[in-house]
């Protein structure tokens, strides 16, 4: 049975720079929370790694964002998402610095500490010169074993001035394999976003096809809509590859931790004017990495500047190459997912 993972559940992004805005994103989570069904200790343990997150942004770097979300999870429990990322100095001695007691910046040193505690899964990713980048996920109960063999981060962020995001992800998994779409749609606003909820539709209905069908079942369901750019990527676990078809400016990049692979796609518009669907394949090993991102973030990162990124959480993939690569004259997307590494 097929598990969805889309970017149609909320995001919600808070930037931090004042006491205020910890407050606003705490009260944001607490109202997540409780739609979620968490219990009195599990509500206090997210509201403590909200405000230890962005608390500890404005201490050490004086501004950067937060943002919270609905787990990017197959598992059917529900669980809150928390990303808190800046643009400060960089912690030196990450390990060092999540002891208790352990303070830069005059306070009683319990932040960092706090969130590796209060939080069911914890990473972070810092450099110097770099800023830091920390993930926390609080399930709404115990813990749960992750029922597919990848892990997922991704970021939306919508053209300012904006509430719809015309960019869009989703991804579709199981015991053997799982599917990416990154979607854009044409322009920004909510007739974009219309169109990439029907790319997502597409992938919902035909959650296992390869990516060609996906991407021809796009193209019947957007006919109606202003249509879009879209790529689908489906991961097979027995061949250790990734089959990739791609209509438009939504790019795809695979990355083994050593070199970038970019895939191709044909020009056209998905729902109006595709002419050619073609797949390609490539190689997809064990802990690689399957990037796909909109035209909203420019193409010229490379994970090799940032190191041991490629290793972190997806989110914190996903919320560094937002951070750093975003244009801000569109909508932008940024959808990572990589492979487990299996005994």
């Amino acid at each position: 049975m097929e598990t969805l993972i889309t970017s149609l559940s909320p995001q919600l992004n808070f930037p931090i720079t004042h006491a205020s805005d910890v407050a606003a994103a705490r009260r944001a989570g607490q109202k997540l929370a409780d739609a979620l069904g968490f219990d009195d200790v599990k509500a206090g343990r997210l509201a403590i790694v909200i405000t230890e997150a962005a608390t500890n942004i404005l201490k050490h770097a004086g501004q950067g964002t937060v943002t919270v979300m609905r787990t990017q999870s197959a598992v059917a429990l529900p669980g809150v998402d928390v990303i808190a990322i800046d643009h400060g100095p960089g912690i030196g001695d990450i390990e060092f610095a999540q002891r208790d007691g352990v303070s830069t910046a005059g306070t009683a040193g319990t932040g960092l500490g706090a969130l590796r505690r209060q939080a069911d899964d914890f990473d972070v990713w810092t450099a110097h010169g770099q800023g830091s980048a920390f993930f926390m996920r609080v399930w709404q109960g115990a813990a749960p074993p992750e029922p597919c063999g990848i892990e997922v981060g991704a970021l939306c962020t919508p053209l300012a001035g904006e509430d719809a995001c015309g960019d869009g992800w989703a991804v579709a998994c199981n015991h053997d394999g799982a599917t990416l779409l990154g979607v854009d749609g044409l322009g920004h606003g909510p007739e974009a976003a219309k169109a990439a909820a029907g790319a997502i539709r597409a992938l919902e209905q035909r959650p296992a096809d390869t990516p060609a069908d996906v991407v021809q079942t796009a193209h019947g369901l957007l006919r109606p809509t202003r249509g879009a750019a879209l790529s689908v990527a489906r991961i097979d676990y027995g061949s250790d590859e990734v089959r990739f078809a791609g209509i438009g400016n939504v790019n795809a990049v695979v990355h083994d931790g050593l070199a970038r692979r970019a895939l191709v796609s044909h020009n056209g518009i998905v729902g109006h004017n595709m002419r050619k669907v073609q797949e390609f394949a490539a190689p997809f090993p064990q802990g690689a990495l399957c990037v796909l991102y909109s035209d909203g973030i420019q193409s010229q990162w490379d994970l090799a500047a940032y190191p041991g990124l490629h290793t972190r959480a997806p989110a914190l993939v996903a919320a560094v190459l937002m951070r750093d690569f975003i244009r801000r004259r569109d909508d932008a997307m940024v959808l990572v997912a990589r492979r487990k590494v299996t005994s």
